[in-house]
């Protein structure tokens, strides 16, 4: 980040997070640097000075002696470009040694990005941004759910959980609400956070930075004045500032080799982990028990990051490393937590918590919401027909995903025969048929023909007794 809220943030800055002056101020070995910027010369052909300084996001005083060395070992040679006739106008490009070189470091690892920070740097300020400092209170549970329908008593526990910084396990019926209650818990994500593009771990670069992943809260915005622009290059721009805490979202997609280290044999790169890029926020696990491996073993891959705050790794070479796990992590089913795991994992669970059905009256306050939304008017009448006729006769719970995938339903309808849409009795008939493929009528058929069996039945004991007749178990159940 480039912008004024970024530049405040410089002076509480540790001092690991300023911008290193010299190769040494780096924490990175002279021919680590030296191959990176081989490498980028390599992919992007013929660059200054200044633009070489501004892709690997180092000082050109950093840069000089990479380049004195490059050149006194025929790695790169100068041409002049431009009509100053200054320094300014010299640029870089490889020789053919240079780019021989380029193809050696290339089939090692083709990171060429920005310059990587340490291990233990990162280490550090994951401490220092620490997701368990948070403080989530009442207020900022009702504002980040103000506009949604939710049960109170599920709210608070949701509130409290978030302030323990440990393991969360919702669970409910499927449509009752759990994804979307996880992932709005990002909102209670106070505090912007600062991250590596890249971290080098043993000799070796782990692309970090993740712009799908991680969220900037500001705008990038060019430095006004040359107080400004002095305070950017007292800046390690290792480091992008001004992201908001990660929010992660995983689902069936999920396997155990995802939470490992990967490194692609094609790409010749690093792909970091989803939960070691969710560090300072929430990591959501989403329809546990449908992943491809078995809760029990994926849970059982977690019970040391979550017990000691630490995970480990390991680079393609074997080595392995320890890094933090500074994450909420939120596991979301529709099982009870004990049919996934047994009792030494769900003691690490900070909080079980259970999203019920929707109460009548908050049924209706969601349903009148999607209709508002929808711009369709509401019809008292119709609903209360719709909770008589269909849920309460169909025996069908309020799942708060109801109201908002029949009233599309409607509206489909309406787009199809060029009208309005209309909030009637036939359209809801018409849409529920859709939605529950008769589900509710099959099933109160099964109940009727069980009733049936069981007065059949009762009707045959009596029967039997009224005769003396001795009782037959088979012809009883047939």
């Amino acid at each position: 980040m480039s912008g004024p809220a970024a530049l405040d943030a410089t002076a509480m800055a540790p001092a690991f997070m300023r911008a290193p002056r010299t190769v040494d101020e780096t924490g990175l070995p002279f021919l680590f640097l030296v191959e990176l910027l081989i490498k980028v010369l390599a992919q992007r052909g013929q660059l200054k000075l200044p633009e070489l300084a501004g892709h690997i996001k180092l000082a050109v005083g950093v840069i000089d002696p990479l380049i004195a060395f490059m050149r006194t070992e025929k790695l790169c040679e100068v041409t002049r470009r431009g009509v100053s006739g200054t320094d300014a106008d010299l640029a870089y490009h490889l020789t053919e040694l240079g780019r021989e070189r380029a193809q050696q470091c290339l089939a090692r690892n083709a990171y060429a990005g920005p310059a990587p920070v340490t291990l233990a740097d990162y280490r550090r300020q994951v401490a220092l941004q620490s997701v368990a400092d948070l403080h989530v209170t009442r207020a900022d549970v009702t504002r980040v759910f103000d506009d949604i329908v939710v049960n109170q008593h599920v709210l608070d526990q949701l509130g409290a959980a978030m302030n323990s910084g440990r393991a969360i396990f919702i669970h409910g019926l499927a449509g009752s609400g759990k994804t979307y209650l996880a992932e709005r818990l990002r909102g209670l994500l106070h505090g912007d956070i600062a991250l590596p593009y890249a971290i080098m771990i043993d000799g070796e670069v782990v692309p970090f930075y993740d712009p799908v992943q991680h969220r900037a809260s500001h705008e990038n915005q060019e430095p006004a004045d040359h107080a400004a622009i002095d305070k950017l290059r007292s800046i390690d721009l290792r480091w992008v500032r001004g992201v908001q805490r990660p929010a992660t979202l995983t689902g069936g997609e999920l396997t155990l080799e995802m939470l490992d280290l990967r490194f692609d044999p094609n790409t010749r790169l690093y792909q970091a982990p989803p939960h070691l890029k969710a560090n300072n926020g929430i990591f959501i696990i989403d329809d546990l028990g449908r992943q491809r491996c078995s809760p029990l073993e994926l849970m059982n891959r977690w019970i040391v990051p979550m017990d000691r705050g630490i995970d480990y790794l390991s680079l393609h070479t074997g080595h392995v490393f320890e890094v933090p796990f500074d994450v909420v992590v939120v596991f979301s089913s529709n099982f009870l937590p004990e049919r996934l795991s047994d009792g030494a994992f769900l003691r690490r669970l900070g909080y079980k918590i259970e999203v019920p059905p929707q109460t009548e009256a908050e049924y209706e306050r969601i349903f009148r919401q999607v209709c508002q939304q929808a711009d369709l008017d509401f019809e008292p009448d119709t609903y209360h027909y719709l909770l008589q006729e269909k849920h309460r006769r169909e025996d069908v719970p309020l799942l708060a995903c109801y109201p908002r995938d029949l009233i599309r339903q409607l509206l489909d309808l309406a787009r199809y025969e060029s009208a309005p849409p209309v909030m009637t009795r036939a359209a809801l008939d018409w849409a529920w048929h859709n939605y529950f493929a008769g589900a509710g009528v099959r099933r109160m058929a099964a109940v009727q023909q069980q009733h049936q069996q069981q007065s059949g039945a009762g009707a045959a004991d009596r029967e039997r007794r009224d005769s003396g007749a001795p009782f037959n178990p088979m012809k009883a159940n047939s």
